[in-house]
This record gives C-alpha cells, structure tokens and sequence, in this order.
C-alpha cells in the first residue's frame, strides 16, 4: 500500500525519467518548464491512490497518471494565456517568459505528448481509456467555453458556475480516479463511485480555490491576490454576490467588471462588498456541501477501509489547504 507522498515520489520520478523529444528546443523546453515546475500533482496522485485500492502494481497506472498530469498543464499552459495571467505556480507563465505563439504551439504538443501517454496504457483496456480520456478532454473544453461566455454575462447563475466548474474542473479528477481503479481491476459500479467521488470533491476544490484567489496568502497560492477579480472571471463569489446585492452594490461592481485596472482599488472594493453580503460564507457551506457528498460516494466503495484511508485522508487535506 503506497502513501500520498509516496505517489508524488513516483510520478516526479517517472516525469524526469519519460523520453519527451528535445528538438526543437523553442518547441520542447516551455513543456519541460512547465512539468517541472513544483506543483501539486493531485492527479496523477489520484490515478496511483485509486489503482492502489485493488491492486498492489500502481505501476501499471503510471502512464494514464502521466497523461492526466500532461494534459492538466496543457491546459494550464493555455488558461494562462487566455486569462493573460502573468504567473504560474510563483514563476513567469509560459506566454510571459516565451511569447504567445510559443504558449500555443507548445500547449498543442504538450496534448499530443499526453496522448501518446494514455497510448502506452495496459492494452486491454485501451479502448475504454481512451474513450474517458477524450470524453473528459472535450468535456474540458466545455466548461472553458462556459468560462469565457460567463465574462460577458451578468446573469449567471450559481447552479451555471457550478456545471460550468464540473466540466472544467471536476470531471478530470473524477476521470483520474476511475482509470486508476479501472487498471487497478475495479468494479464497474466502483469506478462509477469513484468518478462521481472525484467529481464532487472536484467541484469543492474549485470553489476553494475561488476562495483562496482572494483570501489566501500570495506566497503560498503562487499568484497574485485578487487575480480573478483582475481579469473580471465569474467565481463562486462574484456570482453570489451579483445574486445578492442591492441596487447601489451592484451598480459598484457592473461598473468595475469592465474595467482592467491593476491596481489594489479593485479587489479591496470587491472584497468589501463580499464580506458585506456574506458570500464568503455562502462558498464555504457550498464547498462543505460538496465535500460531504464526495465522501458518500467514497464511503459505499467496495475496497478495504486501511487501503481508503488515504484517500480519506487527501481529500480532508484538500479541503484544509492554503495553497
């Protein structure tokens, strides 16, 4: 049975040790840059953790892992770009130390690596694993169309964030999961738990991480404060908030949504006005919420309670974090 840092040990070492093509150089060094850049990796975690719940050989997870862990960051690679966000994990984004272009044609070979990846999974069960792979891949893509036509919208509403985060989010934690347990000899009806386990606990990890863009310490989040405000992204927050004002409120942030500014006015505008309508708390029972029904799903898995104790024990830390 393997820990949460044992997993992260595998995967930091199988990511050094995977074979990715050298040159040309301007193409493959922002998708090295990237990869090794330190990250939370709760992913490919999440594929060896649940391969690990029936089986002893989490090696035999290791590429679906890999490729989980590829595609997440080609899609960071991307959101950066799409969001102009300057940093990434503490350092310079790929499109701020490269160029734009580079952030493109690098994302695209970074989603090819990817399923190159999946490709060298057991054999058997390609088939089905590469059709959850592009289900989630598209599904991805979903919920970032979402994502940009919500900028637009005023009238967004919470049940809207939510499915749009499912998409985006969530459904990849859920898809990292069942392919674990899938190579691991699962059930069919557990690797259904497990997904929908992972895509609950997703949905609660996003609306987190809504959280912390604005309340959490920028050192330990690895980005500015208030960036979501920034760049005027729909979050959990701003959506309540919107839902909730009065005339005068609402009036303050319409007129703030169109506006780029980079100065600190903004956010502590915004910030007041969220604490005034308790949007802050409204979050934090929604997250609750979501985590609680996670753990239902977790709780009717048919594997042995000591081997999910330590998915028990990842999802309370995601929960807890600060990063």
């Amino acid at each position: 049975m393997i820990s949460f840092s044992d997993s992260l040990a595998l995967i930091d070492g199988e990511i050094r040790a995977i074979d990715y093509p050298r040159d040309p150089a301007g193409l493959y060094d922002p998708v090295f840059y990237l990869l090794s850049m330190k990250g939370k990796k709760i992913r490919p975690a999440l594929t060896l953790l649940a391969c690990n719940l029936y089986s002893e050989d989490v090696r035999a997870a290791v590429y679906p892992a890999l490729a989980w862990e590829t595609f997440h960051n080609f899609t960071l690679m991307h959101d950066d770009l799409m969001d102009n966000a300057d940093l990434r994990r503490g350092e310079p984004s790929v499109h701020c130390r490269w160029n734009n272009n580079t952030a493109v044609l690098s994302g695209d070979a970074m989603l090819i690596l990817a399923y190159r990846l999946i490709a060298r999974s057991p054999a058997a069960l390609m088939p089905s694993l590469l059709e959850l792979f592009s289900r989630t891949a598209t599904e991805i893509c979903e919920g970032q169309q979402y994502d940009m036509e919500f900028e637009g919208r005023t009238d967004v509403l919470e049940e809207e964030y939510i499915e749009m985060v499912r998409l985006k989010t969530a459904v990849m934690l859920g898809a990292c999961l069942m392919s674990g347990a899938m190579v691991g000899g699962a059930s069919g009806e557990d690797c259904r738990l497990l997904y929908r386990f992972g895509t609950d606990l997703g949905i609660a990890f996003q609306i987190r991480d809504d959280l912390l863009d604005l309340y959490g310490d920028p050192c330990k989040i690895g980005k500015r404060t208030g960036g979501d405000i920034l760049c005027g992204k729909k979050t959990f927050l701003l959506v309540g908030a919107l839902a909730r004002a009065d005339a005068a409120d609402r009036a303050t942030l319409l007129s703030w949504l169109d506006r780029r500014d980079s100065g600190d006015e903004k956010i502590a505008c915004f910030r007041r006005i969220y604490d005034g309508l308790n949007v802050v708390e409204l979050a934090e029972r929604t997250c609750l919420e979501r985590y609680d029904a996670a753990l239902g799903f977790f709780r009717r898995v048919s594997a042995s309670e000591d081997r999910k104790a330590v998915l028990f024990g990842l999802a309370a830390d995601l929960m807890r974090r600060e990063w």
